[in-house]
Formats: C-alpha cells, structure tokens, sequence
C-alpha cells in the first residue's frame, strides 16, 4: 500500500480518529498531533505490511501516539492511567473503529474548528487539516500561501483553543443554531475559492470545492433539520454542476452564454435539487436562495430562456435577509439581463457612490459590461482594463484584457 492509499484512507477517517482522540484525551492539539504522527507512520509502514483494517490500525497507532504524550506530562498520570486502561477495553475500542459510524463527535469537531474565539483564517486552515483530512502542503496550494503560514495559523488556532478552554461537545442547544451559521460560512468560503480562485493562474481549483462539498454533506446528514446546511449543500452542487463547461482545455474561462450545456453534471444537479428541497420545507435562508438562484440557471437551456425576472426576485429577497455589496451587484447583472443595462447601470453607480466593495474588480467588470451594452465603448475599454488591473486571478485577467480590446 503505497502512499495515494494511505492518503485516501486518511482523507476518509481523519474526522473520525480525530474527534475520538479529542474526546478521549480532552486535547484537541494533542489529538491532532498524534493523529499526524500516526499518519507519518503509516507511510513508513504499510508500503512493507498493510494493515486488513486501516482504519482500525490508524484509531490504534494514534491513540497509543497520545499516550506516549500524555505519560510525559507527569501532571496528568491519573488521565493516562484512564487512557491506557481504554486501550486494551476490546468493546470500547471496536465501537470507536466502526468504520461506518458518524455521530456527534465529527459535528463536534467542526464546532470546535470553528469556533468564534478564531480568526478567519485560523478556521478554514483547522477545518481543512482536522475535519477535512488535508495536509499543510495542500491548504497551502489551495489559498496560494507559503506552508509555513498554513503551518503557523493551525498552530496558532490550537493554542488559542486550549488557552480559552474550548471545551469538545457540541455547543448547547441554544447556542448552536448562532454557532451553525460560522461552521456554514468557513464550509462557503473553502467552497467559493475552489470555484473562483481569488488569485493564481487556475480559474477552478476543484479539489478544494470538492473537499467543501464532501464536508457540506456531512454536515447535512449530521445535522438533517437545518434547513441551510441543505441550502449550502445545494448550493455548492448546484454550481460544481457548470465546473466541466466553465474552462476550455488549456484552462481558460468558459463564460456563461458560451458553455455547452450538456457538459454540466446532470446527477449533481439532480443532488442540489434534492437538497434545495430539503431546505425549502421551513423556507430558504441566505444559503437556501442562492441555491434556488442556481437552481434557476440550472433549468434553463441558454441565457436567453432563463428566467431572469426569477433571479431578479429571488435577489431582492437575498438582499433583504442577508444585505450585501455583492449581492446588489449580482442583482444588478439579473436586471440588466430582465430590463435592460440602463436601470442595471444605476444600481451600479450607486454602489460606486457608497464606496462600497472598493479595490475589487467586480464593479468595474460589471459596469465595463453594462457600459458595452449601452453602446459607450470607451468608457467599458476604461472600466475593464480597470478591472484587469485590480483582479488578481490570472485566467479572469485574461478575459477582462480581451474583452477591452474587442472595444478598439
């Protein structure tokens, strides 16, 4: 068993061994550490004798990893003996081996990687390394940040958690519908960077969209009566849908009125459009209505059958609930497509007029393209070589340039 495999068993079980670890030792950084250290050995080992039950031999090695730590803090000697007793209870351990099992320790997990005593960053980083099972190499890759910064906010987080005595248990019931809402919003940003890379020379970055999507319905199966942990599931398959239409083959955009429709995957719709029912049964929340926004596009066969006036609706609604400068700029491009640029275009100046989303190159890509629309040529060249110059995603800069030069 080489190293991919050993990787894939990790990415599947990490959640798992490390939430049992916490619960057994009451450390989350300690669990982690001997989780990794179980991992590294695992490397060295399986290629020359793989183990019949890997999960079982990852559970094992990284527990008796946190014993060894636990047996050096002469301060804890009444905890080890506890642990080391656990390790040879045969009943205890083969529960904490099943394979199959998921319950509240991984939704635990991810509270405690998202807790509110964090910073942003410190959160996606420790939810991608403990829940989702990446390693610092390929959070690093992902976020287009040098390891040691991955390294150094994981670390941070850790002792942050143990300095405030975050305790593994899911937050009280009172608590957690407020505390959801951050676990949803680390899983969107992870999501939303996989599928517009905010820098780089990827427009996708799949692989971490994906990580988001596996975490999404994780979250959805543990927790089944929130409708928005359905809303964002829906959402994020919904839009990893379009993924094989948005890129051609040397990895350049695909805009939306030039994809091949039939590219799209068709079961991921039909997934999102499952969960966005699920959501919808106690009505849509922020997550719930960008995903019925997807939804829209999604039943349309061009951008000139879809349904425009819906999208319109359905981001006033949005607006409403959850009021954002991004979402009046996508509001804004749904009227224009609905009514026309001329109104799109007053909207647009009146985010310029509030400064909002300032040195972001979405504004002026939306007014470059409204002004196009409208006939005045060099005022679009002006804003979307403006919006080249702010953008820092290759592929999309890429885009902008071309579009400016049609304008002559």
């Amino acid at each position: 068993m080489g190293a991919a495999e050993v990787e894939a068993v990790w990415r599947i079980e990490s959640a798992r061994i490390v939430a049992a670890l916490t619960r057994f030792t009451g450390d989350f950084g300690l669990a982690e550490d001997a989780a990794q250290e179980a991992v590294a050995e695992a490397l060295m080992s399986w290629p020359l004798a793989a183990p019949a039950n890997p999960a079982g031999w990852l559970m094992a090695t990284a527990r008796r990893r946190a014993i060894d730590a636990i047996r050096r803090r002469t301060a804890l000697q009444d905890r080890y003996a506890l642990l080391a007793a656990d390790l040879t209870a045969g009943s205890a351990a083969d529960e904490d081996l099943d394979p199959d099992r998921i319950d509240d320790d991984v939704l635990a997990l991810m509270f405690v990687s998202c807790h509110p005593v964090l910073s942003a960053e410190a959160r996606v980083a420790l939810t991608l390394r403990v829940v989702g099972g990446l390693s610092s190499e390929e959070i690093a890759r992902a976020f287009l940040v040098p390891v040691p910064t991955v390294q150094a906010r994981i670390t941070r987080g850790k002792k942050t958690i143990a300095a405030a005595g975050v305790p593994f248990e899911l937050p009280p019931a009172a608590e957690r519908g407020e505390r959801l809402g951050g676990v949803l919003s680390v899983l969107y940003v992870i999501f939303t960077e996989g599928s517009t890379a905010t820098s780089g020379d990827r427009l996708l970055r799949p692989g971490l969209a994906y990580e988001a999507i596996r975490l999404a319905r994780t979250l959805a199966a543990l927790q089944p009566d929130e409708p928005e942990a359905h809303g964002l599931l829906a959402l994020c398959e919904l839009t990893a849908a379009r993924f094989p239409a948005r890129t051609g083959q040397d990895g350049s955009p695909v805009l939306l009125e030039d994809q091949d429709r039939r590219r799209w995957d068709v079961a991921a719709i039909r997934r999102g459009l499952a969960a966005l029912a699920r959501a919808s049964v106690r009505g849509l929340g922020p997550y719930g209505l960008q995903a019925a926004i997807a939804a829209t596009h999604a039943a349309a066969p061009s951008v000139e059958a879809t349904d425009w006036d819906r999208i319109v609706v359905l981001y006033e609604a949005l607006g409403r609930i959850a009021p954002s400068p991004v979402v009046e700029l996508n509001r804004a491009v749904a009227v224009a497509m609905a009514s026309g640029p001329a109104q799109a275009l007053a909207i647009v100046d009146e985010l310029i007029a509030l400064d909002r989303l300032p040195g972001s190159h979405l504004i002026p890509t939306v007014r470059g393209e409204l002004l196009a629309r409208l006939g005045r040529r060099q005022e679009a060249r002006a804003e979307l070589e403006r919006a080249a110059r702010l953008c820092a995603n290759q592929r999309e800069r890429s885009v902008l340039l071309r579009k400016a030069a049609a304008l002559g």
